[in-house]
Order: structure tokens, then C-alpha cells, then sequence
């Protein structure tokens, strides 16, 4: 087996749920989110089910999400085989005691009072990516959106929490990221693996993709230093890893955070950024609400952090796309006890997916929830929505570390970008959605960029 193929171990074997679903989710070429919203509504909130040779708990309710992710979350632990390849034993893929001592160290830099530091940082990278929409403009070309928005996600991180200019091709690990994550890559070859083939595998392979994202985190340690910045989140993971008195935290630890931030983080902030440009690029009404809003809130100088709380509308528009298009479309979890769910019997080894997308376009809980209204999250009517309801970044103790500050990214870049900018939607209407291990956008989002006078 080549050093690349190694990599490989684990893609797509048979227990892996990824796999399993894979075909039950392939019946709605448009949606296969709608193959689910029907089982919920024939068969209701909890819905057990066989594939293959292993349980797996649809559930659908927010008061069952609370009794997994609040009241009993320690009877159901984080489900993540076939991913440790790109988390490795990152926070992410912890629970328990472990999952504290790696995760505290990390919490100050998602402080909220850090955002005012950061922001400037994401500023510079939305202000580098606006110089190569301006070049698009020009040429007039078609380009791919959710790469657009992966690569700036990744230039925020790097230089808000890393104090580094990207050391690494965003656009070839961006690749690597789309290779790694559609699930029937790996079914592909582990079903060579099993015949004994003796293959290559080219770069755009799952297993020479994994290859190439394990280079990125040395790469960024190694980066020169923008300005040598001491209260970065580097910084915390570089102490752990020299503290003593947290042995779990050792070198591999720190690499593995880092790729987390840079999977992880970087991926759910760009489909949330990228669905919400194909969400106004749709509605030009909506998009010029935000740049009037952007120049009522902070005009011509750059905005601060006290004006992200002002940015009200832009804001709610990112809330809206959160909850049409869920990054994580279900959170995955093993019982680790027997239970009882909505009368439905729990075995201990069940997989249960809470399906946080059938959640969040229920009718009972949201007023015609295919309808993308940002209104629903201003004033007091986010007040009246029912707890647990809408669950983007999870909930309880262990929700998204930064969930709170992926939303300041993602507003402040839709603010500034639709000043200068408008996008337009080059392709299928409606975008048709594939769902793997995120909700992401069949063959891409395709547009074209125009620059305002």
C-alpha cells in the first residue's frame, strides 16, 4: 500500500455511518433532506432504523435535542469515525475529563471581549479577498463561491487566531476539504483496498487529499509571525503543549487543534457565508437593506465591534441562512446507555442523529419555514422561538467553541463585501443541496461578480 492509501484507513469502512446513510440519502437528487422530513412526518420525532448491521436513531424534536445534548449528555458521546483522519484526537473528536482539560486552555481566546482584537484581522482578509473579486469583475468570469468563501474563511483564521498570513494554497487544500468530505470517495476506496488493488492515487483521491491536509498545521507553525501578537489562540495551544501539569496536551495535540480550527471552523463558516450571498443575490432587496445599513452603521471608516452589534439586519440574514441551511445538517452521537426517547426503546452502541435540519424547517416551530425571512430573528420574535429549536452550532456544554465568533465573521464580510460588490447567482435555481458530512450546495454555487460604481 503507498503512503498516501494508508491514509485511507478507515475511509469509508462499512460501520461508518457516513457510509450508511449515504445511499438512504441519495433518493431526492434536488434535496435529500426531503427524504428525511418525510420519514419524520410519517413516522414522527423518533424513528429507529436498521442499516446493515447497525441501529440508527433519527430524532427530530427539540425537547428530545435537550435530553441528548443537556440533561443526559454525558449517557451520549461524539460520534466521529471515519473523520479522526483530518480531527485526529482533537477537542472536536473528545469527551469527558479529556475533552475539559484539552478545551479549557483553548476558551479565552472565544472570550466575546477578544472579538474587538480580531476583528481588524478579519477585516485585512475580507479587504485581500475583495482585491481578487475586483479582478473578477473585470474578467467577468465564472467562479465558484464556497471556495471564494472557504479560502477567506481560512485568511481570517490564520490571521486573527494564528498571527500568520496564510502559509499554505488555500485553493488546493480547499479541494482537498471537498475531496475528504463526500463520503462516497472513501467507499470507493476501500472497496479497492479490499480487492488488494495496487494503486496511485492522484491528488484529488480521498487518501492524498488527507496526505496533503496533515502538511498544513506544521506549515503554519512554522509561518512567520505578522506582528508577533501574545494574546492569540497559537499562543494558549503553544503554552499547553509546554505545560507540564497537562501531559494530554503533547505536540500532536496542538496540531490536531490546529487542523480542527482549520476544518472545522473554516468549513461552516464559508457554506453559511455562501449560501447567504446565493440568498440575496436571489432577493436584491434584501441586499440593498444591508448596504444601507452599512452605511448608516459605520459609513466610510471600517467597522469596530460596537457597530457588528448594531448591524442588526446583516446579522439576522446570518442567522436565517443557519437555520435554512444548517452547516451540520445532524449531530451525531453513541449512546453509551440504554434509554428511553419519546417512548422509543435506546440501546447502548445506537447511533442517534438529531436532525437539527428537520428541526429547523418543522412548521411547528417555524411559520413557513421554506420561506427565508430574516425578520424572525429581529426584535422580540426571536424571543418566541421554542428553545433547542435552532441548533447551528450545536447546544449544551460541549456547542461550538466558535460559534459566537463565526457570526461576527460572516456578518461583518457580507456587510463590506455587498458594499462593493454585487454577486450573481450564475447557476440551477433553486441550488440543489448534497448532504454529507455538511450541507453543502450539489455541484457548487456558480457565480459572477459585478462592482458597484
Amino acid at each position: 500500500m503507498t503512503t498516501a492509501a494508508s491514509h485511507a484507513q478507515g475511509l469509508g469502512e462499512e460501520n461508518s455511518i457516513w457510509f450508511k446513510l449515504a445511499p438512504l440519502l441519495r433518493g431526492d437528487p434536488e434535496n435529500p433532506m426531503r427524504i428525511l422530513m418525510h420519514m419524520t412526518d410519517r413516522y414522527g420525532p423518533v424513528i429507529p432504523v436498521n442499516l446493515a448491521n447497525q441501529r440508527i436513531v433519527f430524532i427530530s424534536e427539540p425537547e428530545y435535542f435537550k435530553h441528548v445534548l443537556v440533561t443526559k449528555v454525558d449517557n451520549y458521546v461524539k460520534y466521529f469515525d471515519g473523520l479522526k483522519p483530518i480531527f485526529g484526537k482533537s477537542m472536536i473528536t473528545n469527551d469527558g475529563a479529556l475533552w475539559q482539560k484539552i478545551r479549557m486552555p483553548q476558551q479565552p481566546a472565544f472570550h466575546p471581549d477578544m472579538f474587538a482584537e480580531y476583528i481588524p484581522y478579519f477585516i485585512k482578509a475580507i479587504q485581500a479577498k475583495m482585491d481578487i473579486w475586483a479582478k473578477l469583475a473585470k474578467s467577468g468570469e465564472t467562479f465558484e463561491m464556497v471556495e471564494q468563501t472557504w479560502t477567506l474563511a481560512a485568511d481570517m483564521i490564520c490571521k486573527a487566531l494564528f498571527d500568520r498570513d496564510m502559509p499554505f494554497n488555500p485553493h488546493v487544500v480547499f479541494k482537498c476539504v471537498k475531496t475528504y468530505t463526500d463520503v462516497m470517495n472513501h467507499r470507493d476506496i476501500r472497496l479497492r483496498m479490499q480487492a488488494g488493488e495496487v494503486f496511485e492515487l492522484s491528488q484529488e483521491d480521498a487518501a492524498k487529499a488527507v496526505e496533503a491536509w496533515v502538511s498544513v498545521p506544521p506549515s503554519v507553525i512554522a509561518a512567520n509571525p505578522r506582528e508577533d501578537r501574545e494574546r492569540t489562540l497559537l499562543k494558549l495551544i503553544e503554552d499547553a503543549v509546554a505545560d507540564p501539569n497537562v501531559p494530554e496536551f503533547d505536540r500532536q495535540q496542538g496540531l490536531d487543534e490546529i487542523k480542527q480550527y482549520l476544518w472545522a471552523g473554516t468549513e461552516t463558516t464559508a457554506l453559511t457565508l455562501a449560501w447567504a450571498l446565493y440568498e440575496v443575490s436571489r432577493k436584491p432587496e434584501m441586499a440593498e437593506r444591508i448596504r444601507a445599513e452599512s452605511v448608516a452603521v459605520f459609513g466610510d471608516r471600517e467597522p469596530t465591534a460596537a457597530d457588528y452589534s448594531a448591524l442588526a439586519y446583516t446579522r439576522a440574514i446570518i442567522q436565517e441562512t443557519m437555520r435554512v441551511y444548517p452547516p451540520v445538517w445532524g449531530l451525531i452521537r453513541v449512546a453509551t446507555k440504554d434509554d428511553v426517547i419519546g417512548g422509543k426503546e435506546i440501546k447502548a452502541g445506537d447511533r442517534v442523529t438529531l436532525f437539527a435540519y428537520g428541526a429547523h424547517h418543522n412548521p411547528k416551530f417555524w411559520p413557513e419555514p421554506e420561506e427565508f425571512r430574516p425578520e424572525r430573528w429581529m426584535g422580540g420574535a426571536a424571543k418566541k422561538q421554542v428553545k433547542y429549536s435552532y441548533i447551528p452550532f450545536g447546544a449544551g456544554k460541549r456547542s461550538c467553541i466558535g460559534g459566537a465568533m463565526s457570526q461576527v465573521e460572516n456578518t461583518l464580510a457580507l456587510s463590506i463585501l455587498l458594499r462593493r460588490f454585487r454577486p450573481e447567482y450564475a447557476g440551477l435555481d433553486p441550488a440543489r443541496i448534497n448532504a454529507t458530512v455538511t450541507l453543502t450546495p450539489k455541484g457548487g454555487l456558480p457565480f459572477r461578480i459585478r462592482e458597484l460604481s
